[in-house]
């Protein structure tokens, strides 16, 4: 199977939001202990929150003041229990990457349900996936028209948690990441591609052409643009992009994320994989007059 790698160019909004952050925060649940979800625990941890970290199985790395309960959120009961007494969930869940069509849809009916047992927002970390193929810059407000199995499951189910936010069933929001690195940070494609292969000393391997732009997420970034979701009640009902530094060619990315830590920036070239134009992501241009992530 070839692989396809889009240059990916997102920017944050320069907006400012007008309504006032809701201070009113109380336990904070974390479903998911993978980079994402620890890294909405560091967050949490460093801004004195109450905050439960929820996963199947025991987790030694959480930082300071977490709760954690052993849980299978795609259980509607077990769901129900992780939720209780939160006033916002962070759904950071994710099943095997080759499971996504057969376990992502019942995993977010749970979760919905759970969070809306307990009055809580739901706050989702996603991806990109859902958008498909896109040829221009991409914006929160584009349709979805993945055309793979797993960039369907993705549409499906941002589509399922919208509509119950619409629906009144549970008040949620969506923030969209594209590739991460950064603590614990694997399957992504400079955190497994880069770093990781150059702690085993090999060379950088970057699929496609390592000269067009192309953004990458900061994990700590990621967790905290979802904590300030969860803060922000005019934020609910809405995708949002994730900001993220301005994108540079990966070739430069990688060589200069490598030269701080004293390696090289050598590199095994993928030649069977395909190569679409660059994408620009953004946000839309009413969601830049409207407001930002931003505190």
């Amino acid at each position: 199977m070839k692989t396809t790698l889009r240059s990916t160019v997102m920017t944050p909004s320069t907006a400012t939001v007008e309504s006032p952050m809701d201070t009113q925060v109380g336990l904070s649940v974390i479903l998911g202990t993978g980079p994402l979800g620890l890294a909405i625990a560091r967050q949490l941890s460093s801004r004195g929150r109450r905050f439960r970290v929820v996963s199947r199985t025991a987790v030694t790395s959480l930082p300071a003041g977490a709760e954690f309960l052993a849980a299978n959120v795609a259980d509607p009961a077990e769901a129900r229990l992780a939720c209780a007494g939160a006033a916002v969930v962070y759904h950071c869940a994710s099943p095997p990457y080759q499971l996504w069509p057969k376990l992502h849809p019942p995993l977010m009916a749970a979760i919905i349900e759970g969070a809306s047992a307990a009055h809580a927002k739901l706050i989702f970390g996603d991806n990109l996936y859902a958008y498909g193929p896109v040829d221009g810059p991409v914006t929160e407000d584009l349709p979805y028209r993945a055309t793979g199995p797993n960039g369907r499951t993705r549409a499906q189910i941002a589509t399922t948690l919208i509509s119950a936010h619409n629906e009144g069933r549970v008040r949620a929001a969506i923030g969209r990441g594209s590739d991460f690195f950064g603590p614990h940070a694997r399957q992504s494609l400079v955190a497994d591609g880069v770093f990781a292969r150059a702690v085993a000393g090999k060379p950088a391997q970057l699929l496609g052409n390592p000269d067009l732009p192309h953004s990458v997420t900061y994990i700590d970034d990621f967790g905290r643009a979802l904590v300030i979701l969860g803060e922000r009640e005019d934020a609910l009902g809405g995708v949002w992009h994730v900001p993220n530094a301005p994108a540079v060619p990966l070739r430069r990315f990688c060589g200069d994320g490598l030269r701080r830590y004293g390696s090289t920036a050598e590199y095994s070239g993928r030649a069977e994989t395909d190569l679409v134009a660059a994408r620009v992501i953004q946000p839309s241009a009413a969601r830049r007059r409207r407001a930002a992530v931003s505190e």
